[in-house]
């Protein structure tokens, strides 16, 4: 509940986020049928880069601060949803964060859910989407939506879960809350963030999802910089259940186009996998 994403909006863990979440996206409108997103912890929904909790950490300037001067990207293809969703509001020193970048790359048949436990920030987020008929905003513990809130209706759909990592159990109320969620609704897709700060709790994670019984995971990785000794934020994840076919291939060419605008570091990589099964 101390958690506030003001201090993190648009750093560079943010724009590897949602240009991923922005291809999941894409490729679900392939397809005429309508679907729902749901976002676990949606936070605020737009973020002012002028706000006091923003100019205190800076983190912007090392996330997307950088891609205005990254030229390359902005006639890549494979961006142009995600700059499409931002234009609205980068003009006015603002960030828009995973619901409402979501909400504008849906079609008119497309719907959200976007769920905030914090009572301030779940204020803030039903203001952002007051009067949208296409968004649900919802003041309730996202781990609670995935236990009862799908399948959706629409039968397809994708679910975000990227929770603050702030507490020790954050890896087991993952895996049990997707457990649950795979119960009900084994063909969404399930896109799970996570930062890269210690090997255990990253290699724990994996574990967590591997003894699921999932069949089909594809992991993205961007390493600003290598694991440190201190533990810092060196780079974030995205674990994704039933990706689309072109996931892979697309997150490969989203994070080597990424490498050279985002790193800290000579020592800056990404990788690409599928986890190996879980041993009998």
């Amino acid at each position: 509940m101390n958690y506030r994403h003001a201090y993190h909006a648009g750093n560079f863990a943010d724009v590897v986020k949602h240009v991923l979440m922005s291809r999941l996206i894409e490729y679900l409108k392939r397809k005429d049928k309508p679907f729902r997103v749901f976002d676990t912890h949606a936070g605020r929904g737009l973020y002012a880069l002028s706000a006091k909790e923003a100019v205190r950490t800076g983190e912007h300037a090392e996330g997307v601060g950088r891609l205005s001067a990254a030229a390359e990207l902005a006639t890549n293809p494979l961006f142009a949803p995600y700059f499409n969703a931002l234009q609205p509001d980068m003009e006015q020193d603002r960030y828009p964060g995973s619901p409402l970048i979501a909400r504008r790359l849906l079609r008119p048949q497309d719907r959200l859910s976007a769920y905030e436990l914090h009572p301030e920030e779940a204020t803030v987020l039903k203001a952002v989407f007051a009067g949208d008929i296409q968004t649900k905003a919802i003041e309730l513990d996202g781990w609670l939506a995935l236990g009862s809130h799908v399948p959706p209706k629409e039968k397809r759909g994708l679910v975000l879960i990227d929770p603050p990592f702030e507490k020790p159990s954050e890896v087991e109320d993952i895996v049990l809350a997707l457990g649950r969620a795979l119960r009900r609704w084994p063909g969404g897709i399930y896109a799970i963030w996570y930062p890269l700060k210690r090997r255990e709790t990253v290699n724990a994670l994996h574990e967590g999802l591997r003894a699921l019984g999932i069949a089909d995971m594809v992991v993205a990785e961007f390493f600003r910089e290598p694991y440190s000794a201190d533990q810092r934020f060196v780079g974030t994840g995205m674990a994704v259940i039933n990706p689309p076919f072109v996931f892979a291939e697309e997150a490969e060419a989203v994070l080597k186009a990424l490498l050279p605008v985002l790193r800290r570091d000579p020592g800056a990589t990404y990788e690409v996998f599928a986890p190996p099964p879980a041993k009998a």
